[in-house]
């Protein structure tokens, strides 16, 4: 139960960073600067408990390549500290969305009431569609 309450930390220590050129405006300093930050981050080596590993490696994130490696890269921001806060900052929020396993669902039925107002609008939508014929002569 512990491991519920615990939400794992990512350590800095396991991720890659690179300074790469920042894209779009800025004019000249994005031409001379290289502040943008480059995350790599790689999935299976690295120390966060196994079930919020698989289900990382499991989720439908563009960010995380056939390798298990999360690729982020940040550059809102004009200083490279800034941009490596902003990149660490947004995998932990990868992490912390699937440390809580998901809750399982629970089977229910339709109730009388919603299982007749559906048959009551099939059977109107049909005489609609039955009206729609060439009419009897």
């Amino acid at each position: 139960m512990e491991s519920r309450r615990h939400h794992p930390t990512v350590d800095p220590a396991e991720v890659e960073f690179a300074a790469v050129r920042a894209q779009g405006a800025g004019g000249q300093n994005v031409n001379k600067v290289s502040n943008a930050a480059h995350l790599r981050f790689d999935v299976r080596t690295s120390s966060l408990p196994e079930d919020v590993k698989t289900r990382l490696l499991s989720s439908a994130d563009t960010r995380l390549t056939d390798e298990g490696v999360v690729v982020i890269k940040a550059q809102e921001h004009r200083s490279l500290t800034q941009n490596r806060a902003a990149a660490l900052a947004r995998l932990q929020a990868m992490v912390d969305a699937v440390a809580r396993p998901p809750t399982p669902r629970k089977a229910t039925r339709p109730t009388r009431g919603s299982v007749q107002r559906r048959l009551q609008s099939k059977a109107m939508r049909s005489q609609v569609k039955a009206g729609r014929g060439r009419a009897a002569e």
